[in-house]
């Protein structure tokens, strides 16, 4: 038997979804079960992922059904058949996107349908459309938008003129809109009336029934704004009237005459000019490498003439052509584009960014934890003082004090007599110093400090590091920080958390809202919701990787864990403060808000040390306690001797205890952790040396 209470876990297992199967999801189906029609967008992620359209199916079934992706990666790998977290976490952006492509779809179809100009072969573009500019291309034609000159003329009855000019350049211009004019029916008063009192004026008609008509065709666009991607130049000058010299203008120097091939362009540089041109310091353009010849087409007029199939050739209505390309550029296509391609560019920068910023901030927080040591946290400051603050084994403030070695006093000896008294009475054998201002001067106080300690009993082992501070100031100012160390000044409390962030990183700067921590360029430039969706995606997943102990963790921690939400956390911590440590994971059931729904989520990932159950240690989840019972049988040893026995352990074949419900995956993962249960996937702490 498992521990002292077995019989507990019998509401666990009783939860949605058994660890090697989607049978109890409505509607789901295990892998290998009667085939189905695939939905497209599944099909189309499968293709992208390069997986199986089923592992799709399976995946999203569980996320729609309330699952997390920790929680999906680590308990369900059989029924997605071992998509990891980064596959999913793909999956999932992918899926958003394309299920909101398909709702606008749906509305766009629905507008031109309800226009009566949804022919079969418009339909079929639009189903096929790929992405979202692309969709906004074919609508662009029948979207509602306010009146323009080339809706008056075509009310105007100038449509057919100008149809039959484009198709055959023979006719005489003037003379075709001379006759326009006089077979009009309401006579040349009504049609002087609608703003064309001349045949000039008519042929200005013709201009924009045909200007608005190749800019809304999607092919051309499309033709255009891959070309202009490939071939075009991003330009930044400095705006006129600015001076060179200013504090803040002269931060953009890199960019007073800058030009570079946009689809090359940095992300770093592309945001730098973007933010430049947002402040009005600098003038962003895109450019063609050409030199541009007065009476001769442009690159652009060109390509659109081609696309047309039209060339001059010197017939009458040639010239009329000729400068009606030449306005759709102008006036129609070339700022749209420019703003299409800047938003292209401002887009991948920001992915680039973005995806920087969960880089670093996964490594930040999966730091190498120094773990209990009693540790020194000293917050750096020159005339407000450094601030020092120890805390215990267990991240207690101990002492908390003010010390100025610095300028304008230069307490060197007080200060490193006070910082003494701190370290022989509370023990400290770590000290963390921050790095922001005064970092290498406090640095020299410590190594001073360890230096005259040893002097004095030559066996201290004190060690100090250089931390980031970021964030702390944030944390410091908090509510929960107000909550956490009430008894504390707000300038104190920076150092309490740069101690603790080298006790153990992940669990002190999940307080802080990742943005502040301050881990990537041009945080305030890029989409502000993805960045947020993506750092808080980092957040979790580390969290859950690492284990949370349930008896320690902070209502911030617990609410990053699989299914927790902020509410049950800090419902989890009130339970905890009114009846003590949980000694069971089974005990969670009893916290208010936290069903058998949220227990399945969340339970593998919380860990209690020295609690009833040896399992509740580990990251075999509650509901695949059975197969551990079996295990236990079959070796004849009590669950104690088997965790961590590898010995044991290794001569065991997944297959032996594997059956229609867990699959050899889930057993293997088992009895992986069961081998080395609890590990922490985190680096060794180690204190460089020079």
């Amino acid at each position: 038997m498992i521990g002292d209470t077995p019989a507990g876990y019998s509401r666990v297992t009783a939860c949605s979804t058994p660890c090697g199967t989607l049978a109890r999801f409505p509607g789901s189906r295990p892998l290998g079960g009667p085939p189905k029609v695939l939905d497209k967008i599944l099909l189309q992620i499968a293709a992208e992922l390069k997986v199986r359209p089923a592992q799709v199916t399976a995946a999203v079934e569980l996320l729609d059904g309330g699952a997390t992706v920790p929680f999906i990666a680590r308990y369900r790998k059989e029924a997605t058949d071992g998509l990891d977290d980064t596959q999913l976490r793909e999956l999932e952006v992918r899926l958003v996107y394309l299920r909101e492509l398909a709702q606008r779809r749906g509305a766009i179809l629905k507008s031109i349908d309800e226009q009566g100009k949804l022919t079969p072969e418009l339909r079929a573009a639009i189903e096929a459309a790929p992405t979202k500019q692309e969709l906004e291309d074919l609508y662009l034609p029948y979207k509602v938008k306010r009146r323009t000159k080339g809706m008056i003329a075509r009310e105007a009855g100038i449509g057919p003129l100008a149809d039959r000019l484009f198709a055959d350049p023979t006719l005489d211009p003037r003379a075709e809109a001379a006759a326009f004019i006089a077979a009009y029916e309401g006579g040349a008063e009504a049609l002087a009336t609608a703003g064309f009192a001349d045949a000039l004026a008519v042929l200005d008609g013709v201009r924009d029934i045909l200007s608005e008509r190749w800019a809304e065709d999607a092919a051309l666009v499309k033709t255009l704004r891959e070309w202009l991607w490939d071939e075009g130049l991003f330009l930044s000058k400095l705006m006129d009237g600015k001076n060179e010299q200013d504090a803040d203008v002269a931060k953009f120097r890199d960019y007073f005459d800058y030009d570079e091939p946009i689809r090359r362009v940095p992300s770093h540089r592309a945001l730098a000019v973007f933010r430049g041109r947002t402040l009005e310091i600098l003038d962003a353009k895109l450019v063609l490498d050409e030199e541009v010849v007065p009476g001769q087409p442009t690159l652009a007029e060109g390509r659109i003439a081609v696309h047309l199939g039209w060339s001059h050739a010197k017939r009458p209505s040639d010239d009329l052509i000729r400068k009606t390309i030449a306005w759709t550029w102008k006036v129609k296509l070339s700022l749209s584009l420019e703003r299409d391609l800047f938003t292209r560019l401002r887009e991948d920068a920001e992915q680039v960014a973005i995806k920087v910023f969960g880089a670093n901030l996964r490594d930040l927080l999966l730091a190498a934890p120094a773990g209990k040591r009693v540790v020194m946290g000293l917050d750096p400051g020159i005339r407000t003082g450094v601030k020092v603050a120890v805390v215990s084994d267990t991240g207690k403030v101990l002492d908390t004090s003010t010390v100025y070695p610095h300028e304008p006093r230069r307490d060197w000896e007080g200060s490193i007599h006070t910082l003494g008294r701190l370290c022989a009475t509370h023990g400290v054998n770590l000290i963390a110093i921050g790095n922001g201002t005064a970092s290498r001067e406090t640095d020299k106080l410590a190594a001073d400090l360890i230096k005259r300690l040893q002097q004095i009993a030559p066996d201290t082992a004190i060690e100090k590091v250089v931390v980031s501070e970021a964030g702390a100031s944030v944390y410091s100012a908090s509510e929960y920080a107000s909550k956490e160390l009430p008894e504390l000044d707000v300038s104190l409390r920076g150092a309490v958390s740069i101690a603790r962030r080298l006790q153990d990183p992940l669990a002190e700067l999940v307080k802080i809202d990742p943005k502040s921590i301050g881990v990537g360029q041009y945080q305030h430039d890029v989409n502000q919701s993805e960045l947020a969706r993506t750092l808080g995606a980092v957040v979790e997943d580390c969290v859950n990787s690492v284990g949370v102990d349930l008896n320690t963790a902070s209502a911030p921690l617990l609410s990053r864990v699989s299914g927790l939400s902020a509410a049950v956390a800090s419902s989890i911590v009130r339970w905890r403060d009114a009846n003590g440590a949980f000694r069971n994971r089974r005990q969670l059931l009893d916290v208010a808000g936290l069903g058998p729904k949220t227990f399945e989520q969340a339970a593998g990932f919380l860990r209690i040390r020295g609690g009833d159950n040896p399992l509740d240690l580990s990251g075999v989840h509650p509901e695949t306690y059975p197969v551990v019972e079996k295990i236990i049988a079959a070796v004849g040893r009590p669950v104690h001797e088997l965790v961590g026995n590898a010995d044991v352990i290794r001569k065991l074949k997944p297959e032996a205890f594997s059956d229609d419900k867990f699959g050899a995956i889930t057993v293997k993962d088992i009895l992986t952790e069961l081998e080395k249960p609890g590990r922490d996937p985190r680096p060794d702490f180690k204190v460089a040396r020079f």
